[in-house]
């Protein structure tokens, strides 16, 4: 980009920022000057009071997790000035390889937040945000990471994924962790739940249960359970449609399960798939709502099929193997609709693997230990899974785009994780 072009960006962008105070729920991308094939360098500098540590520090992790930004590394001073105040230490910023600095500074409300150009010698974006008192550490602690997620789309053009959290299985109970491993709450109440899915807004979980055999709708804001479907047999693997609008799950009795929907409110369920005894499980419908991807027997072991949201027009996804190391399970399908994701056994280990939707290409995501559970981030560039590689299973985070890998539940063996949308401001 030219440096005028880049000087009239900065200018209109300028003229914008009483609109964005007004509105910091709406992010504006800003115009840094970087080569768009690297991740931009970017510097958090230091905060100075309440909560000054934890805000550098939840912002530079933020940044970091989301894998489009490179977090510089910066002990110099906050300010080029000698008593702390006025523009950045441009000189020193570019040194350590900085093109843009972000400055966090508490206020009575919340934190008022600007980022420098450090190429332009410009302030490109100030805006102030609201937040909740730090007593309340959860909600305080969404609200950063609601900040994190609108300045790395400021940055990037890409929304952050901070502010989501995992629902997973841990002694015999759902629980929900941050992206960022951190606040891990028990949210279930019934005992020996299973197989949790988030609704599209985040608002409400599903989940089934063995004894009363049911799938359980669980209202996050209010704690209540809703049995949506019971009776005999097994009800297992349930997903909202991304209306919100029903939940899809698999029942079972004798001979093998069967997909069915039912209205999210109750009411009468409607049969999806007709295996003829084989298992047909774990749905996952595409983000328009139109197909649905599932795991299903019916060839004589597992593999990903697809079919219409109303059951029609089934059709293999992956490549159909035979032999006793042929098993493909638990499909989900990627938020922006290119590929799904999925387990298979490999050398006698489950892996990730995803599929391309258009071009049918298989890749393998994961080979450290078993691997299984697989589920799409918001942002279709990260993937939880359940992974044995630590010793016990616990929940892990692989960024697809560079095949880093980390860590995200520790303690008491954790598995199934779950991704939630992009959740709410507050709370």
């Amino acid at each position: 980009m030219s440096r005028p072009l880049l000087g009239a960006l900065v200018v209109a962008l300028l003229c914008a920022r009483s609109l964005a105070a007004q509105d910091p729920t709406k992010a504006v991308r800003i115009g840094l000057t970087y080569d768009p094939r690297s991740k931009p360098g970017i510097v958090v500098l230091p905060v100075n009071g309440p909560g000054a540590d934890s805000i550098r520090a939840i912002l530079q992790r933020d940044f970091d997790n989301g894998g489009r930004i490179t977090v510089v590394p910066y002990d110099g001073p906050p300010t080029g000035d000698a008593n702390g105040e006025g523009l950045p230490n441009w000189k020193l910023l570019a040194a350590v390889g900085a093109i843009a600095a972000v400055q966090a500074t508490p206020t009575a409300n919340g934190l008022h937040v600007a980022i420098y150009d450090v190429v332009g010698k410009q302030t490109p974006l100030v805006r102030d945000y609201t937040a909740p008192a730090m007593g309340d550490a959860r909600a305080w602690r969404a609200r950063v990471h609601f900040i994190a997620d609108d300045l790395e789309e400021s940055v990037t053009g890409t929304r952050g994924i901070s502010r989501t959290r995992v629902v997973f299985e841990r002694d015999r109970q759902i629980w929900a962790v941050d992206s960022d491993g951190e606040e891990a709450i028990r949210v279930s109440e019934l005992g020996n739940p299973l197989s949790a899915a988030w609704s599209p807004n985040g608002s409400m979980i599903a989940y089934g249960t063995y004894r009363p055999a049911q799938i359980v709708v669980h209202d996050l804001g209010s704690g209540t359970n809703r049995s949506v479907a019971n009776g005999s047999g097994s009800f297992t693997t349930p997903t909202f449609t991304p209306d919100g609008a029903s939940v899809l799950y698999a029942h079972g009795v004798d001979d093998g399960y069967d997909l069915y929907s039912v209205p999210v409110e109750g009411g009468t369920s409607r049969r999806l798939s007709v295996g003829r005894g084989s298992d047909n499980i774990s749905p996952s419908m595409s983000p328009d709502g139109r197909r649905v991807a599932f795991m299903s027997a019916r060839a004589g072991h597992p593999e990903i099929y697809t079919m219409d949201a109303d059951g029609t027009n089934p059709d293999p996804l992956t490549p159909t193997d035979f032999g006793p190391a042929a098993y493909r399970a638990k499909p989900n399908w990627s938020p922006d609709n290119r590929n799904v994701v999925f387990q298979s056994r490999v050398s006698g280990k489950f892996q990730v693997m995803s599929i391309g939707l258009r071009d049918k290409r298989v890749r393998q995501l994961t080979s450290d230990g078993t691997n299984e559970d697989p589920s799409w981030a918001p942002d279709g560039q990260h993937v939880v899974f359940t992974s044995n590689r630590s010793g016990t299973l616990q929940l892990w985070v692989l960024d697809i785009e560079t095949g880093r890998a980390r860590q995200l539940t520790h303690g008491a063996p954790s598995r199934r994780g779950v991704w939630s949308p992009r959740l709410a401001t507050n709370g």
